[in-house]
């Protein structure tokens, strides 16, 4: 696997200020302010109506006569009912690429994700009685279920771009895993962040959140950080009572217990029934 460092591009070079685009800026600035609290004032109204009326029964007009907007108010910030009661994902996903954009060059690409990701854990616990209400909501729903699925489809897209991005892309042949990996490490994250999210929320927003998160990463990071970035040179080890100069490869998969955690480590061309005994292995050693 061949890692490939992009350099950061050269910014561009500012253009000359004049007095009048600071007030510019700082309008544009309150705009997106006023442009983000009403969108959440809506979805705070969709989300007390769904709660008493009922999701079904609930319709956009008394959403935003709830808001005290009118209907096309209502309509300049969501295309349906069911999009506002998710008002800042789209937000969440500039941040998140944001992260990603800024990235150090040192840093391992894989740490990139986590920090980007973690972008979207801030949003829920920014505000936990809001998104504990939001989950009961999406699990009773299927329509919001299915929103809330999309949106999740769109970081992981956006990480899996990013994971690719770091790889030498001109290197097609066969054997190559570079992609299948991207892939599998990206769903990796998402799928712990989802995992500490909903476990979080089934808790009632209760708990140090982000210190679960990062123990949710450092297994990541054990599972795949050796296998994105660079592949590691082949290693040896000289078996008991073997002849001298005699070396056998090292196991394709390795498994460990750390308490109730089985975390496992395998090469990119582990045959998938080694790693799945390694792993039973580990589990009934526990």
């Amino acid at each position: 696997m061949q890692y490939v460092r992009t350099m950061p591009k050269a910014a561009k070079t500012p253009r000359a200020t004049s007095p009048s685009d600071a007030p510019e800026s700082a309008a544009g600035t309150r705009a997106a302010a006023q442009r983000l609290k009403m969108r959440r004032e809506l979805a705070t109204a969709a989300m007390e109506l769904f709660a008493t009326k009922g999701y079904e029964a609930t319709t956009v007009d008394e959403i935003a006569a709830t808001a005290g907007v009118a209907r096309r108010t209502f309509f300049r910030h969501f295309r349906s009912k069911e999009e506002a009661i998710f008002p800042d994902h789209d937000d969440t996903l500039v941040r998140a690429e944001a992260v990603l954009n800024a990235a150090p060059p040192h840093e391992h690409p894989l740490d990139t994700v986590c920090r980007g990701i973690k972008e979207v854990m801030k949003m829920y616990a920014g505000s936990p009685a809001v998104s504990v209400e939001r989950y009961r909501l999406t699990r009773e729903v299927p329509t919001l279920r299915e929103r809330e699925i999309a949106s999740v489809a769109r970081y992981e897209r956006l990480f899996t771009r990013y994971l690719l991005g770091h790889f030498d892309e001109r290197d097609h042949h066969d054997g190559n895993d570079d992609p299948l990996l991207a892939e599998v490490a990206a769903s990796a994250v998402v799928t712990a962040h989802n995992h500490v999210l909903r476990r979080w929320l089934r808790a009632g927003g209760q708990g140090d959140v982000e210190a679960q998160l990062d123990h949710a990463f450092a297994i990541v990071r054990d599972t795949f950080g050796s296998g994105i970035g660079a592949r590691p040179a082949a290693s040896t080890q000289q078996p008991a009572g073997s002849s001298a100069g005699v070396t056998v490869a090292a196991p394709a998969a390795v498994a460990s217990t750390e308490g109730d955690v089985v975390v496992a480590v395998a090469r990119t061309d582990a045959p998938l029934d080694e790693v799945m005994r390694t792993i039973q292995q580990a589990l009934r050693k526990n």
